[in-house]
This record gives C-alpha cells, sequence and structure tokens, in this order.
C-alpha cells in the first residue's frame, strides 16, 4: 500500500514537474526578460556558491544545496503540500528557462550533455522527496477524518528519505562536480 501511494505521489510531482519545466521554456520564448531574471537569480543562488571552488568543495556545496531542496520539499508536506508544489514548480520554471536560454547558443547535444549525468539521480531525488511531502500532505488530511495516522506515516516518509534521497543527491553532487564537466568538454 505504501509502495502504490508514493508511486502516485511520485507520478504527481513528475506531471507538476514536467509542466512546470514547459512552462519555464515556453515563458522564457515569449518572455526572454522573465529568463533573464531567472538566469540572474539562479546565478546568484547556486553558480555563486560553486564558482571558483574545486571539485571536492563543490560536491559540498552541491550536496547541501541539494539536499536543502529536497528537505523543503518533504518538510512541506507539513504545509499541506502548499510549499512542496511551490518548490517543485520553482524548480520546474527556473530549470526551463535555463535551459530555454541556454539552447539559444548551444545545441541539444550539450543541454543534455549538463544536465543528464547528474540529473539522472538529482531529479529523481527532487521527485521522491516532493512525493513523499505530498503523502505527508495527505495522511495530515486522512487524519481530520480518522482514518490515517500522520505521524506514522511521517516517520514512514522520513526512513525513505533517509534510504533513498539522501543517497541520490550525494551521487548527484558527486557526479555534477567531477564527471558532468569532463563530458561538457567532450561536448562542447
Amino acid at each position: 500500500m505504501f509502495e502504490m501511494k508514493l508511486s502516485h505521489a511520485i507520478l504527481i510531482t513528475l506531471f507538476l514537474f514536467s509542466v512546470t519545466l514547459v512552462a519555464g521554456w515556453i515563458g522564457t520564448t515569449e518572455n526572454p526578460e522573465m529568463g533573464t531574471s531567472l538566469m540572474e537569480l539562479f546565478e546568484k543562488e547556486v553558480v555563486g556558491q560553486l564558482k571558483d571552488a574545486g571539485p571536492s568543495t563543490m560536491v559540498v556545496n552541491l550536496f547541501i544545496n541539494n539536499l536543502e531542496a529536497c528537505i523543503l520539499l518533504f518538510l512541506g508536506g507539513a504545509t499541506f503540500g502548499l510549499l512542496t508544489f511551490f518548490i517543485m514548480s520553482l524548480n520546474g520554471v527556473v530549470i526551463g528557462a535555463i535551459m530555454q536560454i541556454i539552447h539559444e547558443d548551444h545545441s541539444v547535444a550539450f543541454i543534455a550533455a549538463a544536465i543528464l549525468p547528474h540529473g539522472i539521480f538529482e531529479i529523481p531525488a527532487f521527485l521522491i522527496a516532493g512525493a513523499l511531502g505530498i503523502m505527508v500532505a495527505h495522511s495530515l488530511v486522512a487524519e481530520w477524518y480518522d482514518r490515517a495516522d500522520a505521524a506514522a506515516e511521517a516517520h514512514r516518509c522520513a526512513r525513505m528519505f533517509g534510504m533513498y534521497v539522501l543517497p541520490l543527491v550525494a551521487v548527484a553532487a558527486t557526479v555534477e562536480a567531477f564527471i558532468t564537466p569532463a563530458i561538457i568538454r567532450l561536448v562542447s
């Protein structure tokens, strides 16, 4: 039963992420200023922490940054999912906008090289963390109707977070710091 709920919640987060990613891409195509603003925000908040860092420091910074986002996605379930949906949507819009901006000057192969090596670990981590947040939100509502124990469900979700999200974020940070730059250089 838990796995089925998790599967449904992952589908919801995947759908939300996909729709907002496309919205970010299209929004930036239609309104380049929006894309420029989002790119500046991304450079300030994320790239600024990584600039001039060696690969080992970059791994730690990427791990912390992505873990913070995943924790907020998970704990956002306590806001009945509002924070979870907001953060998932914001990530989708920003990534879509950045992809569109990069696409103006680079090939699809370049974009794939910049995203896929670490994205195959990082995106599932975000989707699972968001799904766990949705499950917590659902259990809070169900507890109002005496159909669930929200604390027990949150505990199960926290264990899943530790089993799946933490390792995915750690692998993604390592790949993003060491492997992704090498693949980008090969494609460039």
